[in-house]
């Protein structure tokens, strides 16, 4: 199962070095418009709630709404899942993959 789980983590990042440039272009323009919140800021919300490592960050645009999906990897080696809305901070969804 920890092999498996290394393995997934492993795909996580080999696949998150080849995102597309345009995201991260979205995310400052947005951020310089005031319509979402510094990555940051969003970081320490989802880690206040379950401390551990980030493995992922995506800005999604849901139905008009800008959301930050987070993956973290918490110290009892789950994945927690969060969709947190890039505007005011709140989160929408939290789901742990054990």
């Amino acid at each position: 199962m920890v092999r498996s789980i290394l393995l997934a983590l492993a795909l996580i990042i080999a696949l998150s070095a080849y995102a597309d440039d345009d995201d991260h272009e979205r995310a400052r323009a947005a951020l310089q418009r005031g319509e979402i919140l510094p990555l940051s800021r969003v970081l320490d919300i989802a880690r206040a709630r379950d401390p551990g490592r980030v493995i992922d960050v995506e800005l999604d645009d849901d139905d008009g709404r800008h959301v930050y999906e987070i993956g973290i990897l918490d110290r009892r080696g789950r994945i927690i899942e969060f969709k947190i809305d890039a505007a005011n901070g709140r989160i929408l969804e939290r789901e742990i993959d054990d």
